[in-house]
């Protein structure tokens, strides 16, 4: 497979981990593991169930501590600054979030300005601001005077983004943020995604599920398996045939998308030992 260097980027970026195991107890999810976040890009984390995606981005995020390693954020140990210094520079937004009962979007989305206030301090003017456009920019500004829990889950996927917003930090670590969404409003999130980081400059770190979505909306692909990285590089160097039979058992033609160039993934069956043992059909497209 051809790819880029697996590791370190060369250049330490803003925030990246050195040489990072994790785990939850038992066995190491995510072993000896260093990366750094390429600055100013967005990055897609891929590979299959369990093989260490959102235990990295937690532990990029401070939520998970590393039995070996660190976690660097802006040149020092992230360990070494407060809570409050940290959700200044970084956001996440989890996997499956909690609100209380009741919560309404517009104080959901109020939430994101607390590391940027004081407790004598008040709402101001910037923060009304930084909300609103949050709430336009997820489409979900209608919403606001709603309960969280009358909302779908895609209403309530936006909402959650939106508070991701209007924390406006320059590091953006979203935990599948497509969760939830139906195929249109995947196309919407990601979009927006895109415009923070062509428009604002937000450096964005995502895993994500759909190989599609991450081959068109990504500048880098780190691909993981077995809790290592296996893959890193652009979307036309990690999206091989040989790629993806080793990392997701998925025999699969890739093709290139007539509109944006970009490699597409077309499946054909998995290649997974007492799965799919009938005769394969290829449609080679060249």
């Amino acid at each position: 497979m051809s790819t880029s260097n697996p590791g370190s980027t060369g250049t330490p970026s803003r925030l990246g981990v050195e040489s990072v195991t994790v785990g939850y107890g038992g066995a190491p999810i995510v072993r000896d593991l260093t990366f750094d976040v390429p600055d100013g890009q967005i990055t897609s984390i891929i590979g299959p169930n369990g093989c260490g995606k959102s235990t990295l981005l937690r532990t990029l995020a401070r939520l998970l501590k590393p039995s070996d390693g660190q976690v660097r954020l802006d040149g020092q140990a992230i360990g070494s600054r407060s809570s409050r210094e940290v959700s200044q520079r970084l956001s996440l937004l989890p996997q499956s979030p909690v609100a209380p009962e009741g919560l309404l979007v517009r104080d959901l989305v109020g939430r994101g300005r607390h590391p940027h206030q004081r407790w004598f301090s008040q709402w101001s003017p910037e923060d009304e601001r930084v909300v609103t456009e949050a709430l336009e920019l997820t489409g979900t500004l209608e919403l606001r005077d709603r309960p969280l829990e009358q909302l779908s889950g895609g209403q309530r996927q936006r909402a959650w983004i939106a508070m991701t917003l209007a924390q406006d930090t320059d590091l953006v670590l979203l935990d599948e943020p497509t969760t939830f969404l139906d195929l249109a409003h995947q196309v919407e999130v990601l979009d927006l995604v895109a415009r923070l980081n062509a428009e604002r400059g937000r450096t964005v770190a995502m895993v994500l599920h759909d190989l599609n979505l991450a081959a068109r909306y990504s500048d880098v692909v780190v691909v993981m398996k077995d809790g290592v990285i296996a893959a890193q590089g652009s979307p036309a160097e990690i999206f091989t045939v040989e790629l993806l039979a080793d990392v997701f058992g998925l025999d699969a033609d890739v093709v290139t998308d007539p509109r944006s160039g970009l490699p597409m993934v077309v499946p054909v069956c998995s290649t997974r030992p007492g799965l799919a043992a009938h005769e394969r059909v290829h449609a080679h497209v060249s």
